[in-house]
């Protein structure tokens, strides 16, 4: 990834899918809001307890360093499932302003429609960016340790096959910022659990401990799982960075307890 300053705000954006004129994309930081701690400071979430008035000014002063509209952001409810919306121009913009406006239960969303910014928002989750070039079709999920386990980017992959007749080996996807392997320790519940999804721990799951616990890698799974539905290897750029670890830059919840604030990722399809 690279790092884009734009009037003091930190703008993360892919390689791969920096490369079409067609998207707008960006993955969001903690850096530059206005929000008071424990939201400080660009917290893009309303759901957390934030004040909903320093939320919506965070929201705007990113939508005017992206150069889009502040209406534009879609969002979902996010409940670490695997449900898929389609986004419609009817839908378009829910839960720009507030969260109840919001779609409900689901934590990915697939369009076509132009100027329809995908937002999922995060706080060590994995955030997965898809763009299919050919059909002009975009996708964005919102995957924790849930939500890997239950496929939900999978699911985004076959919404953009069935819906738009997307092809796989045209998909360009990125994997962003979240907690990484080195942080992500978890019990044997959880453990037992992708090894039942994943069949296997090799690339997913070490440092096992004789209680069970051990750490779980969201962006090899993640990435396994796409290149399991055709996706090349060469079309997925993994971030790779720690929000744990990077916690100064990013929200993160493992490291800062759960009432913090979220970043955002985001994708929309230009009106050319």
């Amino acid at each position: 990834m690279i790092e884009k300053q734009t009037n003091s705000l930190p703008i993360w954006l892919f390689r791969n899918l920096g490369k079409y004129n067609e998207v707008c994309h960006f993955i969001s930081t903690r850096i530059g809001g206005f929000s008071s701690p424990p939201f400080k400071a660009l917290n893009l979430g309303f759901h957390v307890g934030d004040n909903p008035e320093m939320v919506l000014k965070n929201r705007l002063l990113l939508s005017r360093v992206l150069g889009i509209s502040p209406g534009s952001f879609t969002t979902v409810q996010q409940v670490h499932g695997h449900n898929v919306k389609i986004i419609t121009e009817e839908l378009k913009g829910s839960g720009a302003v507030n969260h109840d406006p919001a779609i409900s239960e689901a934590d990915a969303m697939v369009t076509n429609v132009p100027d329809a910014c995908l937002l999922v928002l995060q706080a060590d989750c994995v955030p997965v960016l898809l763009f299919d070039p050919q059909k002009r079709v975009i996708g964005a999920a919102h995957a924790g340790w849930k939500g890997t386990i239950r496929l939900v980017a999978q699911r985004v992959v076959s919404e953009m096959q069935e819906k738009f007749g997307c092809l796989p080996q045209n998909i360009v996807v990125g994997i962003g910022p979240s907690i990484g392997p080195c942080c992500f320790e978890v019990g044997p519940e959880v453990i037992a659990q992708a090894k039942s999804i994943f069949r296997e721990k090799r690339g997913f799951i070490s440092k096992e401990t004789l209680d069970g616990k051990g750490y779980f890698n969201l962006w090899e799974a993640n990435k396994m799982q796409l290149i399991q539905m055709g996706i090349p290897v060469g079309n997925i750029e993994v971030a790779g960075t720690c929000t744990s670890c990077r916690h100064n830059i990013f929200f993160s919840a493992r490291r800062q307890g759960r009432k913090t604030g979220r970043f955002g990722a985001g994708i929309m399809l230009k009106n050319l």
